[in-house]
């Protein structure tokens, strides 16, 4: 019981207000087309199609305001739609005598159909136009073409036989080089001094460094025997 109070007591008031001005409404459209001729299903169509009416309009009309966009014509079938409900409230209410409708009143009732019938029809194509503007645009892509063979590489020639690295310094010290060549280290110490060969800075606790090599060819070129 007490869940059942509390969904009274949520629902909103105004929707309750608008129900059942909308069932009142909904009824003396019925009475009208009735008193003018229409029976049966037929007098039940006209007020259906006057609410259908007038909700498609207003749903058009919001849906144009949340874009910015004003279109008159929602606006003209709105009004249209619910000049036609309250008319037919005002029509009830004794200002026509519906036991005898007067020729205008028949008129509209008979000519209602066509025009409801036309007013939906452009509603419904302009809210289609409307959806399709706020879809949004797929972007356009190139079409990929077939993927080609990749180009071939430059073959990089290769030589038949290695090439022979240059040869690197043979480093020894002064002493090492001097035991060496069967010379006084101060000998080797002079060329070095003197430029004829080249000083190598050495790892630590090795000190100066001389290439073998060149001091064998400096050895051989001092000691080069005299021809006759």
């Amino acid at each position: 019981m007490t869940d059942r109070l509390r969904r009274l007591r949520d629902v909103d008031p105004i929707l309750i207000q608008a129900v059942i001005a909308a069932a009142i409404s909904f009824s003396h459209i019925h009475d009208v087309a009735e008193a003018a001729g229409q029976t049966g299903w037929k007098a039940w169509a006209y007020p259906v199609s006057v609410d259908l009416l007038l909700v498609m309009a207003w749903k058009l009309i919001r849906a144009a305001k949340g874009t910015g966009k004003r279109t008159p014509g929602p606006w003209i079938w709105f009004i249209l739609a619910l000049a036609a409900s309250l008319g037919a409230n005002v029509a009830t209410a004794g200002v026509l005598d519906l036991s005898a409708p007067p020729t205008a009143l028949r008129t509209v009732v008979a000519g209602w159909p066509v025009l409801a019938f036309f007013g939906g029809s452009l509603l419904l194509h302009g809210r289609r136009q409307a959806e399709e503007k706020a879809e949004p645009e797929e972007a356009w892509e190139e079409p990929q073409l077939p993927a080609g063979e990749p180009e071939a590489e430059p073959v990089e020639e290769v030589p038949s036989a290695p090439l022979k690295a240059p040869d690197a310094p043979i480093l020894r010290t002064y002493a090492e080089v001097a035991k060496s060549l069967a010379v006084s280290d101060v000998t080797v110490r002079g060329w070095a001094s003197q430029g004829y060969i080249q000083k190598y800075r050495g790892p630590a606790g090795r000190g100066v460094l001389v290439d073998l090599r060149e001091c064998t060819k400096r050895h051989h070129s001092v000691h080069r025997p005299v021809g006759p």
